[in-house]
């Protein structure tokens, strides 16, 4: 097989570590220039009555994806094993070597 040097694995993980920062920073431009000049309109017809409220709307939405994710949180960290598969877990007993 390949082997990868030092300086291949710094640039490799260099760049793992800095996408997550990268692709926040691109949605958080997208968003600030979405809510500032609104979508597309090549017509430029005036659409101001065909939007949605941007507060009401996007913050109730907000909230409610918060609560989901807080709630699947909570449900995974106080119990584990609810949303596995019960027939691919075995209970690990310290008395008996794997198979």
């Amino acid at each position: 097989g390949g082997s990868s040097d030092n300086a291949t694995l710094t640039r490799f993980f260099m760049i793992h570590f800095l996408m997550p920062f990268i692709i926040s920073a691109f949605v958080m431009i997208h968003l600030l220039f979405l809510h500032q000049t609104g979508s597309n309109n090549p017509l430029g017809m005036n659409s101001n009555l065909d939007k949605i409220a941007f507060h009401p709307y996007f913050s109730f939405k907000d909230l409610m994806g918060f609560f989901l994710y807080q709630g699947l949180i909570m449900l995974t960290l106080m119990n584990p094993y609810m949303l596995g598969d019960p027939d691919n877990f075995i209970p690990a007993n310290p008395l008996v070597t794997p198979i």
